[in-house]
């Protein structure tokens, strides 16, 4: 019998498909999110040739037949990259790396082509680029390995048939948004192209035990784009962050099934290529303003990583009858408990101040430790009394302004007195439990609550 062709709507936020359009999805709840598609029903002989395809599935295995030993990984030739990915490429892994337009994914796979190429043979294939274009970044960015072989193609199959009969040691996809299958009617980019093909090089990875490396693109919100499948098929999904207008570029790792998900990479975009950032701390501090109010260096782990960063606060009378309180890299809903718990426990009125807290570098912080930070630098800006530079803070503030113990104290004790500070503010009950095991050159204080923080340096 012959194909029949339907027509079904698919959601691009979480790839749910209903036989009807609708304004919102009914799975997701997002609105203006479905998207018409045509499909193809295979019936009568189609179907029997589905079936006889299973004689060639894998069969089942005990579990203590499957050897377990060591993955091998692959070194990229950049630490940072290594770090993110909890020490190299796996073999056989398929990994998504994603980012703002510009922000350097497709530099950052060219120049890991450099230094696998000297060992490896690579495979670049470009949905987006003409092979010209890509000679001419290669040229810039001082790529000249011989290993490296281009590919301009968009059929996906097609390229897994080249993958299978080049046998490359690594593939780069560039990107998979311009990726498709010529037996799908979906355009280039829709939902079930996308899923599709990342099924597809899936299941070519995971066969020829070849690592793929594939670019996504991001929308207007920052996700990628793409039904949310995508994250649950590749092994690891690495997030691109900053500013176009800035150089500085933070790589973090938000799914790793090889490794940790706290890592994170920071590199520094200059006119020929990404270049790594060793020590993020350094660069985060540099050019700090000297005996100015409304300032407090803070410590937060990325993974194993202690980075200290810069909190900044701006503490100035409103001119309106509501005051407005802005927060840059640190969470809006946060900075307006801390403002509640300055005025309540420590007396400090703020109800007729504007408030701006800034974390310079770009820099996100979640993490509750930079609490005692934030809420010295908005004091010492309400007060207009600068905190000395070489005082370093951190700890949680609780509802009651009591501080709260964070982990991992010792390692950013050591890189506050590795980076010059002689004082470090801690909470209590962290110093009581390292005070007979610390060994370091700087006087550490601990603190029970906001009003101590407030004497000891203030």
């Amino acid at each position: 019998m012959a194909s029949k062709t339907k027509t079904v709507y698919v959601c691009s936020a979480c790839g749910h498909e209903t036989s009807k359009w609708y304004g919102q999805c009914p799975a997701c709840q997002e609105w203006n999110t479905m998207e018409e598609e045509l499909r193809t029903v295979e019936t009568g002989s189609a179907k029997k040739r589905a079936l006889s395809s299973y004689a060639n599935r894998a069969s089942v295995q005990k579990l203590q037949e499957i050897s377990a030993d060591t993955e091998h990984r692959f070194d990229t030739g950049l630490r940072e990259l290594n770090r993110v990915l909890g020490g190299g490429i796996v073999k056989g892994s398929l990994v998504l790396l994603s980012g703002d337009p510009g922000i350097g994914k497709s530099t950052l796979l060219l120049q890991i082509c450099e230094h696998l190429g000297k060992k490896m043979k690579i495979l670049y294939v470009s949905g987006e680029e003409s092979a010209h274009q890509l000679k001419l970044r290669a040229k810039r960015l001082g790529v000249t390995t011989d290993n490296l072989y281009l590919l301009c193609e968009t059929d996906a199959q097609y390229i897994c048939e080249v993958i299978a009969s080049e046998k490359p040691d690594i593939v780069m996809i560039d990107s998979i948004q311009t990726m498709n299958i010529t037996d799908l009617n979906s355009s280039f980019g829709s939902v079930t192209q996308v899923r599709e093909t990342t099924n597809l090089f899936m299941r070519t990875a995971k066969t020829l035990n070849i690592p793929i490396v594939v670019v996504g693109h991001v929308n207007k919100d920052g996700n990628i784009a793409g039904p949310k499948v995508l994250e649950h098929i590749v092994d690891a999904v690495l997030y691109f962050e900053g500013d176009r207008n800035l150089s500085y570029r933070i790589l973090r790792a938000v799914k790793n099934r090889y490794g940790s998900t706290n890592e994170i990479g920071v590199f520094e975009m200059e006119d020929n290529g990404l270049f790594e950032v060793e020590n993020p701390s350094q660069m985060l501090l540099a050019g700090r303003p000297k005996n100015v109010s409304g300032t407090c260096v803070a410590c937060i782990m990325e993974g194993s990583r202690p980075i200290l960063a810069e909190v900044q606060s701006l503490v100035t009378p409103t001119g309106f009858g509501t005051p407005r309180r802005m927060a840059t890299g640190v969470d809006y809903g946060r900075m307006a408990m801390l403002l509640a718990v300055l005025e309540k426990r420590a007396g400090y009125f703020l109800g007729n101040m504007d408030c701006y807290v800034n974390i310079v570098g770009g820099l996100k912080i979640d993490e509750p430790a930079c609490d005692l930070s934030v809420a010295l630098a908005i004091v010492s800006g309400l007060k207009d009394i600068p905190v000395p530079e070489d005082v370093l803070a951190f700890g949680e503030i609780g509802l009651g302004g009591e501080i709260r113990a964070v982990n991992a104290c010792e390692q950013r004790i050591r890189e506050a007195e590795k980076l010059g500070f002689k004082k470090c503010v801690v909470p209590r009950y962290n110093l009581q439990k390292i005070k007979n095991t610390l060994r370091a050159n700087i006087e550490v204080i601990g603190v029970g609550n906001i009003r101590q923080a407030f004497e000891a340096i203030i």
